[in-house]
């Protein structure tokens, strides 16, 4: 795939031509800005790190003073995009064919940097140093190759979710994506190059290398050649794959007849490698030879790697280096020796980045003064290229195209991110509700639905720039690579991890935001806030008129209500474009009556005859009614009951999600409007805090320190989730050690008639971990 390796159309995707034409907007991106950069030069494979700024768009919210309200307008606030400069690690990947073409479009492109040096580690920076110095006048500085491996390992593990797989053959999804326990050490990364190294790794630079073997991938490559004739290594892996070991290999059935059950061995093990070899008189195949050799190498690797792990007591063990690169035939192999041995026991993990961990530790090795680990980041999925199936008998020509050009971008994020303390066990904590990678339907589903509602995000993001021209031009461009991402997982779910509606919609965010559209429906939050606001006081009114139990079930209806107000959701859009004066109380009416698909209200509102909580953390969800008439009210009950509140909300625009920036200025009208939330507010009882989020799902692993901080401080033993994305996207299945209430209506009929609901039904889930009374 390698959607940025363009070459040239009369060239033949077999060979390899020097003078390639690098697109400039698409390869080496942000080149004018680059600061530091480093290089990692393998056998056939070029690795190049550096760090870059990006200017891009963002959306600010400015406060009206309302003094002079007459003055602004009578509007609440005002939205302006503005320029910010942000930091992003770029990582490209290149055979060692196109190295001096790289180099001349790096030189010619560098104009900011006041790097002298140049980081480089692998076999090839002895080799390609003069060049490299003499194209770019930088001084190539040589790094510890195991060194940087590690520090590339945990830089990955740590800041990119579903980094680690297993590979698994023959099913539904070749590659299946591990939740990154939170606390990555201590592991064990089996390095297969010419040899193989064993590194037991403890700390973020506590590291040492406890075995090895010189039998490793330059066996497999030199015997190969012996035996084939064949040189290159990938011709030799597709022989590999093509071959029956067992017409070479003794089994235990050869010598047995059958299996060995006093031994516990099954007929069809290997008994002896090139076993058949020396008594039959015949000539074998280069396809089962090569075969016969892969199996000989991966399994010797295979038990030297466990019989490691069991003496370090390490369950995690990753594999890499070029023996590997992402082979299936190898990753087989090698999961099925792992698989035997350790009986079950261990699992062979494999990495998504796994080629770029040297460049990225050289990289990282050079960053001291500005060190990458003291922040938090992001993979860029608008700027990266993904993992690719490379089976040989899925397309046999990807292979060949797909060495060509790969990418991987880093956004650095505005605050570290950490877990939310309440999960009851961060390291089995899986924030999506359904696997799109290995659910063929949803998969097909879920992707139709995104690129119908394609049109949509386009009209809008061109409608939130009104008094800019060129908009029209960027939303087409915006539309033209999400739907190239749209495509790209219809062929390879697995290309960014587990496919899933978060990452769909996060792709989708992180394509408007590469072509400057930060908040799309900034116009249509502002509107809706503004018409809210004006409801504000007589809803609370006529809650107050009610007698307590009543007025329970009415905050709960109207919080539910509220949610119905989301642009995100198809058939609500559809409502609100063709009907804008569909209110709170039709959006009451079209709820479901109780009982709802899921409900614990009855248990909710015994609870609440109880004591007060102490303080309940609350994700909130929509800008306008959601907020103001749904949620405000719900908050306002608890405050009186004597309960703190924290409302968590989104620190970046996502679909018509509050803002923190913009619910800071609705709290502080609402404040003007009602003495509960105003001393609420002044007595610290009611604190509003950012998620760190721009999405609108929510992974419980990935929230701003400051808010854990303060959820430990006040010791919440209340967690609130509201809304579809937060609520059943994500989250559904999330267990906490505090009591939870995840409140939603869903406003999707497939995913509606998937849990045996319809349209507009409820989902009420209060939830008690066990061994708490209720």
């Amino acid at each position: 795939m390698a959607e940025c390796g363009r070459v040239d159309s009369n060239t033949s995707s077999h060979t390899m031509d020097k003078s390639i034409t690098l697109p400039p907007d698409e390869i080496f991106r942000n080149m004018e800005n680059a600061k530091r950069f480093a290089i990692d030069i393998g056998g056939s494979l070029t690795k190049l790190a550096y760090y870059s700024t990006v200017q891009h768009k963002v959306a600010k919210v400015r406060s009206f003073d309302h003094s002079t309200k007459e003055a602004a307008g009578d509007k609440l606030y005002e939205i302006s995009v503005q320029e910010e400069v942000t930091a992003r690690l770029h990582f490209i990947k290149f055979e060692n064919a196109y190295i001096e073409t790289c180099l001349d479009f790096i030189k010619d492109h560098l104009v900011n940097t006041e790097t002298k040096v140049i980081k480089a580690t692998g076999g090839g920076a002895h080799k390609f140093k003069e060049l490299i110095e003499r194209k770019l006048g930088l001084k190539v500085d040589k790094e510890d190759e195991m060194t940087c491996l590690i520090k590339g390992c945990n830089f990955v593990l740590k800041n990119i979710p579903h980094e680690a797989f297993v590979y698994a053959k023959h099913a539904d999804s070749e590659f299946r994506f591990q939740t990154t326990n939170p606390d990555i050490f201590p592991y064990l990364l089996v390095n297969i190059g010419s040899g193989v190294s064993i590194v037991k790794v403890e700390s973020e630079d506590k590291f040492e290398r406890i075995g090895g073997s010189s039998i490793g991938g330059g066996t497999f490559w030199g015997l190969g050649a012996l035996l084939t004739k064949t040189k290159r290594f990938d011709e030799l892996l597709q022989l590999a794959s093509k071959g029956q070991h067992s017409s070479v290999d003794m089994l235990v059935k050869d010598i047995y007849g059958g299996s060995y059950a006093c031994l516990g061995l099954t007929g069809d093990l290997i008994a002896s490698s090139f076993g058949k070899s020396a008594t039959a008189d015949k000539e074998f195949s280069n396809e089962d030879m090569a075969k016969s050799l892969l199996h000989m190498i991966s399994n010797d690797i295979g038990q030297l790697a466990c019989l490691y792990a069991k003496l370090h007591n390490l369950s995690r063990v990753y594999f890499g280096g070029f023996f590997i690169r992402g082979h299936p035939v190898t990753m087989h192999t090698i999961t099925y020796s792992i698989n035997f041995f350790t009986k079950g026991e261990v699992q062979a993990l494999f990495l998504r980045h796994e080629g770029y961990l040297g460049a990225i530790g050289a990289f990282l090795k050079g960053a001291e003064e500005d060190n990458p680990n003291q922040y938090s980041w992001g993979e860029n999925y608008a700027g990266s290229s993904g993992l690719m199936s490379v089976s040989p008998d899925m397309n046999p020509m990807q292979r060949a195209r797909s060495g060509t050009f790969d990418m991987l971008e880093m956004d650095r994020l505005d605050r570290q991110l950490v877990n939310l303390p309440l999960l009851q066990d961060p390291s089995s904590y899986i924030p999506d509700t359904v696997d799109l990678t290995e659910d063929a339907q949803a998969r097909e589903y879920w992707l139709s639905c995104f690129e119908e509602a394609l049109d949509g995000v386009v009209k809008r993001a061109v409608a939130s720039q009104p008094d800019i021209p060129e908009a029209a031009e960027r939303a087409e461009k915006f539309r033209q690579k999400y739907l190239h991402k749209l495509q790209t997982l219809r062929h390879q779910p697995f290309a960014y991890g587990s496919l899933t509606v978060r990452s769909l919609l996060d792709t989708r965010e992180h394509c408007l935001n590469e072509f400057n559209f930060p908040d799309p429906y900034s116009k249509i939050k502002e509107r809706e806030n503004d018409i809210a606001l004006k409801y504000y006081e007589k809803a609370v009114k006529s809650l107050e008129e009610l007698s307590w139990e009543d007025r329970q079930f009415a905050l709960v209806r109207g919080v539910l209500a509220g949610n119905v107000f989301d642009w995100g959701a198809k058939a609500v859009s559809e409502v609100l474009e063709s009907n804008p004066e569909f209110g709170f109380e039709e959006a009451k009416r079209r709820l479901e009556d109780r009982p709802w698909l899921v409900d614990s209200f009855d248990q909710w509102l015994e609870r609440l005859k109880g004591p007060p909580h102490r303080c309940a953390l609350f994700f909130v969800d929509n800008s306008g009614v959601d907020i103001i008439l749904g949620v405000m009210p719900f908050v306002r009950e608890l405050l009186s009951r004597g309960t703190e509140v924290v409302l968590a909300s989104n620190s970046g625009p996502a679909l018509n999600d509050v803002t923190n920036s913009e619910l800071q200025i609705l709290t502080e009208r609402i404040a003007a409007m009602d003495p509960v939330i105003d001393s609420a507010l002044r007595e610290d009882r009611l604190t509003l805090v950012q998620d760190g989020s721009s999405s609108p799902c929510l992974d419980l692993s990935r929230l701003d320190k400051v808010l854990a901080m303060l959820v430990r401080e006040r010791q919440t033993d209340l967690v609130i989730i509201e809304g579809m994305g937060r609520a059943i996207h994500t989250n559904y299945y999330a267990m906490l050690s505090c009591e939870s209430l995840k409140m939603a209506v869903i406003k999707n009929s497939w995913l509606a008639d998937r849990l045996g609901g319809k349209l507009f039904s409820v989902v009420f889930k209060y939830e008690v971990p066990a061994g708490k009374p209720h």
